[in-house]
């Protein structure tokens, strides 16, 4: 019996009892042991999912799946995907032999950090589900991430599960020769566009240089493209089809699926984790199970029932943020908006990104105020004045106070959130929304 891996897990056995669980035992566990990760024997299946937006999301759905399927599956399923948080999840479920106890892990892990886990973690599968600009001053240029992930998965044999309308996932497979690769795809639907507007990061090919053309653009630079050279003539394994909004649905190889969100972005997540099932062999109808009873929290269009609705959402770079605006407007009536600007560690210093936000998509007349608030209000406040939205203003910097005052409004409420501000003002939701169930 190890004395450390003991004292941690006395640790989560107490903090547990307390309600609180977090990352900190794995943060003693790797001051007291750096090779703590090293040690743990890892079950037959490990899901590594990683990319820039949606890891979290993609990482419940598959987790829930396999579970679905009879496997005993654990997973970060909170997103903490640095080491610390990866080394509390191991430990929780781990005998006094560093054995891990089940049949499968799914593992979210960040796209910066991940060279650091991959080898400790023993990855039979990688997910990578798209790359933007998130981060600068934390991240670098993308590039830097991408060969990062390349170096990590060139003598990676398992089997390596690609977004296939991202080229800059794409670009992936070219250099992973030892891995087994899987593209998933989604097909032109009633919101495809032959133009787009948002910030595109994969415009030229990485092979010989062309400018990339589109077919059509998804979001983002997200989409069916090519090159005269060939790259992006991909085959892939799990397609989906006539994605239909109204009823909320999808088609995959034949099959009818529930799609849990209304939004393009949940059919990609939805399309990584058909392509996992089929890659473990386990029966699409587990996923399906899934989709249809997923109940998305942790700032993920959580709902919390103040005087009316009111759903959070996390934001940290420019297309998630512009995603999230689109899934807002679409929804019907009348609705407050409030926006959380945090420049903490974790969020990034450099908040220049909500430049790049297509933020006039606030301009409609559904929306009656906009209020500003966290630690960089006023620049939030600054950027939605260059849209023509200042009438609609209204900064509060302390969180708190902006809650409430969204509840007082009695009207449909959205928050959308920079990470260090998520939890913190989740926390005050639950604490709002408990005074009205009293």
């Amino acid at each position: 019996m190890d004395i450390r891996l003991k004292f941690v897990q006395t640790m989560q056995h107490i903090l547990a009892k307390a309600g609180r669980g977090g990352s900190l035992p794995g943060a003693f566990a790797l001051k007291m042991d750096p090779h703590f990760l090293e040690k743990f024997r890892m079950p037959e299946t490990v899901v590594l999912v990683t990319g820039t937006n949606g890891k979290t999301t993609t990482s419940n759905l598959i987790a829930c799946s396999l579970s679905e399927a009879g496997l005993k599956t654990i997973n970060n399923h909170r997103g903490d995907n640095l080491n610390i948080g990866i080394a509390s999840l191991l430990a929780a479920n781990s005998d006094s032999s560093f054995r891990i106890n089940a049949d499968a892990a799914v593992i979210e892990v960040d796209e910066l950090t991940v060279y650091r886990q991959f080898k400790n973690l023993h990855p039979t599968v990688m997910v990578v589900n798209n790359f933007f600009r998130d981060q600068l001053d934390r991240a670098g240029e993308m590039e830097t991430i991408i060969r990062k992930i390349q170096e990590v998965t060139e003598d990676f044999e398992g089997d390596l599960i690609l977004n296939g309308d991202d080229p800059n996932v794409c670009r992936i497979a070219d250099s992973a020769k030892k891995a087994r690769i899987h593209f998933y795809s989604v097909a032109r639907q009633a919101a495809s566009k032959e133009v787009t507007d948002e910030a595109s990061e994969g415009k030229f090919c990485p092979n010989c240089g062309r400018r990339l053309v589109y077919d059509y653009y998804q979001y983002s630079h997200i989409g069916r493209f090519g090159c005269e050279c060939g790259f992006g003539k991909i085959n892939p394994e799990i397609l989906i089809e006539d994605i239909d909004y109204e009823h909320q649905t999808f088609r995959c190889g034949g099959k009818v699926y529930h799609n849990f969100l209304n939004t393009i972005y949940s059919a990609y997540n939805c399309a990584a984790v058909l392509c996992v099932m089929k890659v473990l062999n386990l029966n699409s109808d587990n996923a399906d199970e899934t989709f249809r009873n997923m109940v998305l929290n942790e700032g993920r269009n959580e709902v919390f029932a103040l005087s009316k609705p009111c759903v959070i959402n996390l934001i940290k770079n420019p297309t998630g943020s512009n995603e999230t605006m689109k899934f807002i407007i679409s929804q019907p009536g009348d609705k407050n908006i409030c926006i959380l600007l945090n420049d903490n560690d974790q969020d990034g210093h450099d908040v220049s990104w909500i430049w790049d936000a297509h933020f006039e998509r606030l301009n409609v007349p559904e929306v009656k105020t906009i209020v500003c608030s966290g630690l960089r209000a006023y620049d939030m406040a600054l950027r939605l004045k260059y849209e023509g939205l200042e009438d609609r203003v209204k900064v509060i910097e302390d969180a708190k106070e902006a809650v409430r005052w969204l509840d007082e409004q009695n009207l449909e409420s959205h928050i959308m959130a920079t990470y260090t501000a998520l939890h913190s003002t989740r926390a005050i939701l639950r604490k709002e929304a408990a005074a009205h169930g009293s």
